[in-house]
């Protein structure tokens, strides 16, 4: 919900997306919760947001969820939605 970016289910979030500038350089980040042990999130203010919550798909659907399992929907999605080709460090040339 705005204005708290990445995706959310109901108060917990999914899926973090952050950029940071600095130094003349920028950094973007992203992170999808596939079966992240979720008890880490005690310890902290997850994204510094007071009352909101973390969870996983794991958690969500009941079932363990690799990250194997969803990467490439996730990364297909991905060049979907932004319009844009991936291009793996592997990759050559």
């Amino acid at each position: 919900p705005p204005p708290f970016t990445g995706v959310w289910m109901g108060d917990s979030k999914l899926c973090a997306i952050g950029v940071h500038c600095g130094n003349h350089i920028t950094s973007h980040g992203l992170a999808l919760n596939c079966c992240t042990d979720l008890t880490w999130f005690d310890h902290i203010v997850p994204c510094g947001l007071e009352g909101k919550g973390v969870t996983s798909l794991s958690h969500e659907l009941g079932q363990h969820v690799a990250v194997n399992h969803v990467l490439e929907l996730f990364l297909d999605s991905f060049q979907e939605v932004f319009d844009c080709a991936l291009v793996s460090s592997e990759d050559p040339g």
